[in-house]
């Protein structure tokens, strides 16, 4: 089961305005629906797992205080096409009103979570676990990672402000791996930690030997990782060093798996992902 969705009060404003950004000044065919009360369903038109529905009580309430919302399928599940997965009731200019708006976050987060499930699905019982990145849209980043949980995956940090990680850029200009940790350690919070992104085995090494938590090795082969892998856990010496594989071709996740790493984190569920085509049928 995948961590909840917590209704934040800035979620709740972020949902408001994607609301009022298709009402606009007001839905103009709701004058004919003036006093009517409604009834409808979602159903799947496709095979795929479900996410967002927990997101259409919050929406239709900001039109209908007194509208309801009824899941018929858990967040995260397999649906089929043809699979009744809410029911709703309320005001039909309610309905009609939050419609789009509820139908487009779901189908894009349905479609993350599907994407999501078909890759760790590839990392079943290998005890690696599958992870996003930052490579979300703007002001969806809550909901996209929400996705990657529906679908069994992880989440890596959701900011910059989570954890210190250090990529090419950051080693280039600060002088080196040495020097960037060492920077970090000295001025972020107790908890934070330090992660460094590797091209090189020699990063990689000094990157552990410096006391990094965690070492993203980016564009490593299998056969790379396999020999590599060993060397940086004895050279932890017992330390918990996280070591993650990026770069990494869906095909080839299995074959990642095997070498001893702990994380292989894509960006593809989120970028590559086609919407999970889904509808609402008025009853």
């Amino acid at each position: 089961m995948a961590a909840p969705l917590t209704i934040t009060p800035q979620l709740r404003a972020q949902l408001q305005a994607w609301l009022m950004e298709d009402l606009g000044r007001g839905d103009l065919s709701a004058a004919a629906l003036q006093g009517c009360q409604g009834r409808a369903y979602w159903i799947a038109k496709a095979e795929g797992r479900f996410c967002g529905g927990v997101l259409l009580q919050p929406l239709l309430q900001e039109l209908d205080p007194d509208g309801q919302v009824r899941l018929l399928v858990e967040e995260g599940a397999r649906v089929i096409a043809g699979q009744r997965l809410l029911e709703l009731e309320g005001s039909a200019a309610a309905l009609v009103g939050v419609e789009r708006t509820a139908l487009n976050l779901a189908m894009r987060l349905s479609g993350i979570a599907t994407a999501t499930a078909a890759l760790a699905a590839e990392l079943a019982h290998t005890g690696v676990h599958l992870a996003d990145t930052r490579k979300t849209t703007p002001g969806l980043r809550v909901l996209e990672k929400y996705a990657v949980r529906c679908g069994g995956g992880v989440n890596h940090r959701m900011g910059l402000d989570d954890a210190a990680m250090l990529k090419e850029n950051h080693l280039a200009w600060a002088g080196g791996v040495r020097q960037a940790v060492g920077a970090v350690q000295a001025s972020a919070p107790w908890p934070a930690r330090v992660i460094v992104e590797a091209e090189t085995e020699q990063q990689a090494l000094e990157a552990v030997e410096a006391g990094a938590d965690g070492v993203l090795l980016d564009e490593f082969t299998p056969a790379a990782l396999t020999a590599l892998v060993p060397v940086l856990r004895r050279l932890a010496a017992g330390r918990s060093v996280v070591l993650e594989a990026s770069g990494v071709q869906p095909e080839q996740l299995r074959a990642y798996a095997a070498t001893g790493i702990d994380l292989i984190s894509t960006s593809a569920p989120v970028t590559r992902s086609r919407w999970l085509d889904l509808s609402m049928r008025f009853s």
